[in-house]
């Protein structure tokens, strides 16, 4: 393997099967995979530099790849790198107040993170509720009163439009101040900008590529009009390749953003050239990935939704004949605590769990994951799941150890590859991470992970005496 280290590539020339190097240097290629990733997005800010990147050439520096020489003002930051996040690190140890532009995941993710170690956060979103396109009203209304508690300022019905400066000793300015709609000022040492990311794709598009919000590739991760050229990751957007006589739309959806699938894209592709390399015969094909799971990580609050959770307890009954449904509506039930921050929501047809909501309910997700996963039916009084966060709660009444549940969302790693890896040797939460990856992902699975390797060690220990 050869590694290009300190340069960048400038243009994908097609007809030579060959990309161009920042440096003049010309290398040639039998198959190209794009894994260019993905920027946070900048929003419309009147005293933010919005750069225009489509069809434009990558900048020969990696420090400049995502700024275009034209950075983010003093005090304002991103959080995608190292060095982004030593920025926000040094602000809250310093104890300065971290305004966070935008209520999603890692917005959330990092006021809580900041409060938790006695900073100061506040968070400004133009919605009503935070998460809005991840959580069901409930679980974000939930979220929002323990983010409260917890001592994050949250703003919400709140459209941003400038930032207010200040000058610092050496006369350049520094954010001072979030300036909204309504005239509404929002005073900060340090503006975190949390608005998404979007694919960099300015390779693909100077190549000819087809792109839509990703780099369009189908189910075998080639670019729809170059065989020889794939993508993966956070800029590949998988979608069927449009026959001839098909409409010309661009197909919706996006990248998954998610750091699972990515790895899962990667091991398939290697293993499939592989197999090219050594003459064998077709790969199994890329399995589907599981389905849609959010989840929030935060000291006190955990926060997760996995599957489809449209359904609303009080939705009308519909007359499947009548309004010609061949298939029986979503049923939704429905519990809440506010005053203790608690909260689940279980989403079925035909009794069968098609996606479910919780809040710091942490036992009953894990019931609720392996049903969710089996594709069971739950039981009729859908209450008695909630026992399992009671206090006269018992780890052998459940299914919290079984040895399918699922452990780690991000790379589908279940409680029962962790225990043949302990039995294996690998004893810590650690080296299960560097055999399985589970919890190397988003981390919020590393607690749960040394649950089941203390559980192991205890049996270990009982069947020696």
């Amino acid at each position: 393997m050869h590694l290009h280290r300190s340069v960048s590539v400038s243009a994908i020339l097609r007809s030579r099967r060959a990309v161009s190097l920042s440096d003049g240097t010309l290398l040639p290629y039998d198959r190209l995979v794009l894994a260019t990733g993905a920027r946070a997005n900048i929003p419309t800010l009147d005293g933010v530099t919005r750069v225009r990147r489509d069809r434009q050439i990558p900048t020969a520096h990696a420090a400049t790849l995502d700024t275009s020489n034209a950075p983010l003002p003093r005090g304002v930051t991103v959080l995608r790198d190292l060095d982004e996040a030593e920025r926000v690190l040094a602000a809250v140890a310093a104890g300065k107040r971290i305004v966070v532009l935008g209520a999603g995941v890692l917005g959330m993710e990092i006021a809580l993170a900041a409060t938790a170690a006695r900073g100061e956060a506040c968070v400004v979103y133009h919605g009503e509720i935070p998460m809005a396109p991840n959580l069901d009203r409930g679980g974000d209304s939930v979220l929002a009163q323990s983010a409260r508690r917890a001592g994050v300022t949250m703003v919400n019905h709140s459209r941003a439009e400038s930032l207010l400066f200040h000058q610092d000793d050496d006369g350049v300015d520094r954010f001072d101040a979030l300036i909204c709609a309504d005239g509404k000022q929002v005073h900060g040492d340090l503006l975190l900008l949390s608005c998404g990311v979007g694919a960099r794709t300015e390779l693909a598009q100077l190549a000819g590529l087809p792109v839509s919000t990703g780099i369009l590739v189908d189910e075998n991760l080639q670019c729809w009009t170059d065989e020889r050229i794939y993508a993966i990751g956070d800029c590949a957007q998988v979608a069927a390749a449009p026959r001839v006589g098909d409409l010309t739309a661009l197909p919706a959806g996006g990248p998954s953003g998610l750091i699972g699938p990515g790895w899962r894209q990667a091991d398939w592709l290697a293993a499939r050239f592989i197999a090219e390399v050594l003459g064998r015969p077709e790969t199994a094909a890329l399995a589907a990935s599981v389905s849609a799971v959010v989840m929030l990580k935060a000291d006190g609050i955990d926060v997760v939704s996995v599957g489809n959770t449209s359904a609303d307890p009080w939705d009308l009954s519909v007359d499947d004949h009548a309004a010609g449904c061949a298939s029986s509506p979503l049923r939704a039930s429905q519990w809440a605590d506010r005053e203790a921050g608690r909260y689940v929501k279980m989403v079925t047809r035909d009794g069968i769990l098609g996606g479910f909501v919780y809040v710091e309910m942490p036992r009953t997700a894990v019931e609720l994951t392996l049903l969710f996963e089996r594709g069971s039916e739950l039981p009729f009084d859908r209450s008695v799941l909630l026992r399992y966060d009671g206090p006269d709660y018992e780890p052998e009444a459940g299914s919290a150890f079984a040895r399918d549940v699922t452990v780690c969302w991000c790379n589908e790693v279940t409680g029962g590859t962790i225990v043949d890896s302990a039995e294996a040797g690998s004893t810590t939460v650690a080296c299960i991470g560097a055999v399985t990856r589970a919890g190397t992902g988003c981390g919020g699975c590393t607690a749960r992970i040394g649950d089941v390797l203390e559980r192991f060690a205890a049996a270990t220990a009982a069947s020696a005496t």
